[in-house]
């Protein structure tokens, strides 16, 4: 609420005030009879009025609205006064801070908006008796941080507000400069301070406990946050260790998608999910191309961590590709291949889209219109399109040899950002060697470089010469199994996510699988599942669900099976022993 909104409030509220009557309601009894008299002063003399009984109460209610109204009117006032006298009190700090009435303008936008379910953690941590520590929320870009900050200052009574500063960072920021502005905010009696974008300060990483050991340990209530996740991990690990609490926002589930943002449909979910802008984000629309997202969203910010941390130590043996500015390059390298494979063998060899290859084979053995269409392409242009699209270099166009250690790198730096989660693919027979299966969290972003690769195709000279519905079905089917794939990655994702005390894998047999398998260990009992694509009910979705075999040898190694269930696109329901779950109802974890 600014000044001149503030000015209509005062405004009405008086006039709600003049409307009502003040004082108090009097009582006498005179020969056992009761008599009541409204009382108040005016002008400096006592009044007092009789009213009749019938109307005592409805006096009574409405002199206790005034009185509610007029502590609401002094609150105002006051408020206003505040935002009035904070304007010059700004102009006073050397960083961009927020206080009294730029506050307002700023989180008023808020109104109304829904919160994520990791929002009670930051109100806890406000108004909780947690002290000596700093909150640090982190994560990717449009993962609702600044959102967070700005709806609990918005829900603050006046009298927390008025102890309240909003720090936003820029990258000519330093410690020192910041560090003025809150012994500033100190000596005025602030208590609730938020800093956004913290760690574009050069000297964060290594100066963090400034934050916890001086000003959290005298009272305040320190908030930082920022997209360089890697860099607060680095700065828990040394400045502020112990003394900061961490939530991560850069998973956002289905459930949180439906139900903040409102947007139903999975496949809703698949093209913006990742993000918590108030329509989802199209990763293709908001950028020229999806690598700029990966650019500055995850490459640009592993680089940032490790230049400023420990002196640029910390680059181990990806210094030679950041000194070559080949880093993001192979970063974006790693995020469209993670899902397949992330081996040494996928960085150095030519580049072969996974998803190419497998809507061909798809295709060729489709049951009712099968066709060799992808197989009669011209493979090696598509690839080309596609590997400029990406911004994908291979070997032979490299500086410098990819060696495995480079894949593992990158691959502990991108599982710190909470960017990919592994999922176990266990076997029976057991093998010593478990594969595991590497699932990027943010669907938005792997569904904007299949569609890279549907721009590649589009490109080709065999596919632009089919008729127009051969084409659409096509790429329709592509976009299909790519969708299909992206599910059951989901929801083995999401189950993890939802049971951590659970053990959930994929189970494969000599032949046959269980798509996903809910092991507990307290209970020694497990489910099984298929995860299907599919609107239909077809028998051929649960054959190995009906597999005794299968089943005994899984009950053996697991204990009792208590749920069969294919989780698909379909209604809810149930054929015989085996359980129907729509995927989307699945995936709310009601």
């Amino acid at each position: 609420m600014d000044s001149k909104s503030l000015k209509d409030r005062i405004k009405k509220l008086e006039e709600k005030i003049n409307s009502l009557p003040k004082g108090n309601i009097g009582k006498k009894t005179v020969k056992n009879n009761e008599y009541y008299y409204h009382r108040y002063n005016e002008n400096g003399k006592r009044i007092e009025k009789y009213i009749d009984s019938s109307k005592v109460v409805d006096y009574k209610k409405r002199i206790e609205k005034r009185k509610i109204l007029e502590l609401q009117l002094k609150e105002s006032i006051k408020l206003l006064n505040y935002c009035d006298k904070s304007v010059k009190k700004e102009n006073k700090f050397i960083s961009n801070v927020r206080i009294g009435k730029n506050l307002i303008n700023y989180i008023s936008s808020v109104k109304g908006f829904k919160k994520r379910e990791c929002y009670k953690y930051l109100e806890d941590y406000i108004y909780g008796d947690s002290f000596d520590k700093v909150f640090i929320l982190y994560g990717l870009r449009r993962t609702g941080k600044t959102t967070m900050i700005r709806q609990v200052i918005l829900q603050m009574n006046n009298a927390d507000f008025m102890k309240t500063a909003f720090i936003q960072i820029s990258p000519k920021d330093t410690l020192d400069s910041v560090n003025k502005d809150l012994k500033r905010l100190e000596s005025l009696g602030y208590k609730y301070i938020f800093i956004d974008e913290v760690t574009l300060m050069e000297d964060f990483i290594e100066g963090a406990a400034l934050f916890s050991d001086i000003y959290a340990a005298s009272g305040m209530k320190i908030v930082l946050s920022g997209t360089d996740s890697l860099g607060f991990m680095f700065t828990k690990s040394n400045q502020l260790y112990d003394r900061c609490i961490l939530v991560h926002t850069t998973f956002i589930p289905y459930r949180e998608f439906y139900n903040v943002l409102g947007i139903k449909g999975l496949d809703n979910y698949i093209l913006y999910g990742g993000t918590m802008s108030c329509a989802g984000t199209n990763y293709n629309n908001v950028f020229d191309n999806v690598n700029e997202y990966v650019d500055s969203a995850i490459a640009k910010n592993i680089q940032h961590s490790l230049k400023y941390y420990d002196n640029e130590n910390h680059f181990r043996n990806l210094y030679e590709l950041y000194e070559k500015n080949e880093l993001t390059n192979v970063i974006n390298r790693v995020v469209e291949d993670i899902n397949h494979r992330f081996t040494k063998d996928v960085l150095i060899k030519k580049f072969k889209s996974n998803d190419l290859a497998l809507s061909a084979r798809n295709l060729r053995m489709d049951r009712f219109n099968p066709t060799t269409v992808l197989d009669d392409i011209n493979k090696e242009e598509v690839t080309l399109h596609l590997k400029k699209l990406l911004d994908i270099l291979d070997s032979n166009e490299r500086k410098i040899n990819l060696e495995e250690i480079h894949a593992i790198e990158i691959k502990e730096y991108l599982n710190l950002l909470d960017l990919i989660f592994e999922i176990e693919i266990r076997t029976i027979p057991v093998s010593n060697n478990i594969k595991k299966n590497t699932i990027i969290t943010q669907p938005g972003l792997r569904y904007a470089q299949a569609k890279s690769l549907i721009a590649s195709l589009l490109l080709d000279e065999t596919l632009n010469e089919l008729d127009i519905k051969t084409k659409e079905y096509v790429l329709s089917r592509i976009l299909s199994e790519i969708k299909g794939r992206m599910t059951e990655d989901l929801v083995l994702l999401e189950t993890k996510m939802q049971y951590p005390s659970k053990e959930v894998f994929k189970l494969q047999f000599a032949v046959g699988e269980f798509d996903m398998v809910v092991f507990d260990p307290h209970t020694l009992s497990a489910e099984v599942y298929e995860i299907k694509h599919s609107t239909q009910i077809h028998p051929n979705q649960c054959r190995f669900l009906l597999d005794e075999e299968l089943i005994n040898k899984t009950k053996f190694r697991y204990g009792d099976i208590t749920k069969r269930c294919v989780i698909y696109r379909g209604e809810t329901c149930s054929v015989g022993d085996i359980q129907y779950i729509n995927v989307e109802e699945y995936l709310l974890f009601k």
